[in-house]
């Protein structure tokens, strides 16, 4: 195992962590629950998770204002204090989306998460305070201090990458789904009843069906957010409630409508033929 590997097992272990993070990721966890809120913080109509996306720029800025700091010499001292304070600003909504996501974690990943939240916290402080000190013509503190808080930013993204790319934190969940083609018997018509949830398997693929006025419908039965069994779940206006998260899924194409899923539900044909329900993967 690397060091780097197992200073982040170190992190997954130390419970004390837990102190902070369980009660802080209840709060913004109530704090962005309502439907529009969740909808904009989780990417939902984005197609995708919305936190990743937005890293690249305060990081970007912060790269470039210290790049320049060492090869720009006092003329480029202007435009550095420039991309120290773009970085500094675009890392607020960054942040804010980032805990978003964080809030709807739990055990390891969420102590990992909260390590993250702490060093870039870190680096987003280091960073504002380089800029008061450009600001009043102290650059080679401000170079200083933004190469420091770039140190701390650069940690924090290592395990924001651990996250996603070793614990599968933000990836979809139904990627890997074997979703046949070809049309397949996997109910009797009268067991699918009016706002009803029933899982049924498609090609060895769990796929949820229920009729919404008056019409069959199917999805794909395992959440993508965080693999929740959507059957479990409920229908709320045109919706299917995850059990887990309470990610949001139009019935009828699957598009999220309330976070954190921020990836559309795969959707299933659906017909029904001598009393049997058929499915098959939609085009």
């Amino acid at each position: 195992m690397f060091g780097l590997s197992r200073v982040v097992k170190r992190i997954e272990q130390e419970k004390t962590l837990d102190e902070i993070s369980e009660p802080l990721s209840k709060w913004y966890s109530k704090l962005t629950a309502p439907d529009p809120v969740k909808y904009v913080l989780s990417g939902s109509w984005l197609g995708h998770q919305l936190h990743p996306m937005l890293t690249d720029l305060p990081i970007g800025a912060w790269v470039m204002a210290s790049a320049l700091d060492v090869t720009g010499g006092k003329k480029m001292q202007p435009a550095s204090q420039r991309l120290v304070a773009l970085g500094f600003l675009s890392a607020i909504p960054t942040a804010i989306t980032g805990a978003s996501d964080w809030s709807e974690s739990y055990g390891k990943e969420q102590r990992v998460g909260m390590a993250h939240i702490l060093g870039n916290a870190w680096g987003i402080t280091l960073q504002g305070l380089s800029w008061v000190a450009r600001k009043n013509d102290r650059h080679k503190l401000g170079a200083g201090l933004s190469l420091l808080g770039l140190g701390f930013t650069t940690s924090a993204a290592y395990l924001g990458g651990h996250l996603t790319l070793n614990d599968g934190v933000g990836v979809n969940h139904t990627a890997f789904e074997q979703r046949t083609k070809k049309w397949t018997d996997v109910a009797a018509e009268d067991d699918v009843q009016e706002g009803q949830l029933i899982r049924v398997t498609a090609n060895k693929t769990p796929v949820v069906l229920t009729r919404h006025q008056g019409e069959l419908h199917a999805l794909s039965a395992t959440c993508a957010h965080a693999g929740g069994p959507l059957n479990k779940g409920h229908i709320e206006d045109d919706c299917i409630v995850c059990p887990w998260h309470h990610s949001k899924f139009r019935i009828t194409d699957g598009t999220p409508m309330r976070g954190p899923a921020g990836s559309a539900q795969p959707t299933w044909d659906v017909r029904a033929q001598e009393g049997r329900v058929l499915v098959k993967a939609a085009d």
